[in-house]
């Protein structure tokens, strides 16, 4: 009984190095995609704080088994992973808001493309000058492209 007890040990001892290792590369990779402006701060900000949680739970195995026995979870890399989890299930949920915004912002994009070019179309100008006054947009147009709030269900 003793061989595997010890086992269990070794095995969760390696177990938590693994975890130790991941955090500290995701950590450095997000670091890495910052200094080279490929990843923008907003954005990195909730990778970091993934990394930095799931290290600190790694390294204080105290706070991992509490967690784990008010969540329920009897084998601690399950509940390593469960954090894990929902962090990225919140930046799932953030993407999903930023793509939403940004499909927003291009159909208002384009529709006042579209009223810019019809205007100078009317107007008979050429299409490389550039209006030197910002273009006027209708009432309606700006009621439709108005970010309405959502109905809470």
């Amino acid at each position: 009984m003793n061989s595997s007890s010890s086992l269990l040990a070794s095995t969760l001892a390696q177990q938590r190095v693994e975890v130790i290792g991941l955090a500290v590369v995701i950590c450095g990779v997000i670091f890495e995609l910052l200094r080279r402006k490929r990843l923008k701060e907003r954005y990195a900000i909730l990778w970091l704080v993934t990394g930095l949680t799931l290290l600190v739970l790694a390294l204080w195995k105290g706070l991992l088994t509490k967690f784990a026995h008010a969540a329920g979870i009897h084998y601690l890399p399950s509940a390593l992973f469960a954090v894990a989890f929902v962090f990225v299930l919140a930046m799932l949920v953030h993407a999903s808001l930023t793509i939403s915004r940004l499909s927003d912002q291009t159909t208002t994009l384009a529709q006042r493309l579209a009223l810019l070019q019809q205007r100078m179309e009317e107007s008979g100008s050429d299409p490389a000058e550039v209006p030197t006054q910002p273009v006027e947009v209708p009432a309606e147009v700006e009621r439709a492209t108005r970010r309405q709030p959502v109905p809470v269900a």
